[in-house]
């Protein structure tokens, strides 16, 4: 049988063993298996050269039973609405996991950031708020950033929101500039909360993270900061990857030199000359291997020929359904994508609470909430799995729909 790699079928998948193991009906997993919500959007976009170009955008809204949804908008080429459905019901499972009182959204344009101006980046940034006003806000659908889009995108989409609503609307994104009410440690996040299952994930091992030898695939913003964070707690980061190559080194790299170099879009391979592939990244001889760039990286082709002890997913959907079962089997500790990167929706729900209230924390009070709120989510996970002798990725699932499923029942939805 061919192996699934579609990210949306292949999450309807597990969703639907995850309410079964739960005891919930098919009506359940009927509501649940796909968004409440999609929009499709055209955006016209005056370019610099005077021509208008049309793009196409997307919403989805999972589930709004447990409260509004939240998630970020990605500006990329390879966007599709199937994606978006996709990304919207990982959002679901993960403020379930790390308990927020929020559904799952997403949102994408398909586009490439990287060959537009910062002033066609403006105007569409402002031309997609404009497109699906109708359905977001601070109380309905909240988003963020994702891939290609940062705290300066999120500034002119609150900007623009807050043009139309007449009023400085903070609430209605988050990831913002800390300036226009951004959160202390927001930008990294998401490497923050990789960090800290890693620390969990790893003293069940019984592995030392000093000295422990680490591989990460994708140096953007996720795997460069968890490279360094890696790197400050004394562990060897043996190699790094992005688009072009990977650099491999059995002492450990020098991480703050590649930082130093490397792009805006966390390239850095390309000023090295003996460099390995990503495939052979992934085989390399490694305590903790982390996928942390883009989905269906470990399959059943090379499954078998991982050598890590754990592998923490900081990308979405680094590893297939037979891919997670094969690892499963040959006893290594897979930490699933809908919890080891649930810090960046953690942060982000912290800074939407701050826009509400008017007050602001400090960054010690927000690395320590989010550290409570990581590990009580990985011990819920961890705990799960071993009661019920299954993997981590279903076990996450079942603790991600849980509350969604919940909501929805006592709504009289279902």
């Amino acid at each position: 049988m061919a192996e699934n790699l579609n990210l949306f079928t292949s999450t309807q998948d597990v969703i639907q063993e995850a309410l079964q193991k739960l005891g919930y009906d098919e009506a359940m997993y009927e509501l649940l298996k796909e968004p409440l919500r999609m929009l499709e959007v055209r955006i016209p976009v005056k370019m610099d050269d005077g021509t208008t170009k049309v793009f196409t955008g997307y919403r989805a809204q999972h589930n709004d039973a447990v409260g509004p949804t939240k998630g970020g908008v990605r500006f990329h080429p390879a966007v599709t609405d199937e994606e978006v459905k996709a990304l919207s019901m990982w959002m679901t499972l993960k403020c379930g996991i790390v308990d927020l009182p929020y559904g799952g959204g997403k949102g994408g344009v398909i586009c490439d950031p990287r060959q537009m101006s910062m002033g066609e980046i403006e105007r569409l940034s402002r031309g997609y708020v404009r497109a699906v006003s109708q359905i977001v806000g601070p109380t309905k659908d909240i988003p963020a950033p994702d891939v290609f889009t940062n705290a300066q995108i999120m500034a002119w989409m609150m900007d623009e929101y807050s043009r139309m609503d007449e009023f400085n609307s903070p609430g209605f994104i988050t990831g913002k500039p800390l300036v226009l009410g951004g959160s202390q440690g927001r930008d990294r996040a998401t490497a923050e909360g990789v960090t800290i299952v890693i620390k969990e994930a790893a003293k069940k091992r019984g592995i030392n993270i000093e000295g422990a030898r680490i591989v990460i695939q994708g140096f953007g913003n996720a795997g460069s900061f968890l490279a360094k964070f890696m790197s400050d707690l004394g562990a060897k980061v043996i190699g790094i990857s992005d688009a072009y190559g990977a650099l491999h080194d059995p002492n450990g790299l020098d991480i703050d030199y590649l930082l130093d170099r490397r792009d805006s879009f966390g390239t850095v391979t390309t000023l090295f000359e003996n460099t390995i592939s990503n495939k052979e990244l992934l085989e390399l001889d490694c305590d903790i291997l982390v996928p942390a760039a883009i989905e269906n990286q470990i399959t059943a082709d090379n499954a078998h020929n991982v050598k890590a002890n754990i592998v923490v997913e900081a990308a979405n959907g680094p590893t297939t359904a037979e891919a997670t079962r094969i690892l499963t089997e040959r006893g290594i500790l897979l930490v699933p994508d809908v919890l080891a990167s649930a810090g960046g929706v953690t942060v982000s729900y912290f800074e939407w609470v701050q826009n509400n209230q008017g007050y602001y924390w400090t960054e010690e009070e927000v690395q320590e909430k989010l550290v409570r709120k990581m590990v009580e989510a990985f011990d819920n996970v961890y705990t799960t799995a071993m009661n019920r002798n299954i993997n981590m990725r279903l076990a996450a699932y079942m603790v991600g729909v849980r509350r969604t499923a919940e909501a929805s029942r006592f709504r009289g939805w279902v």
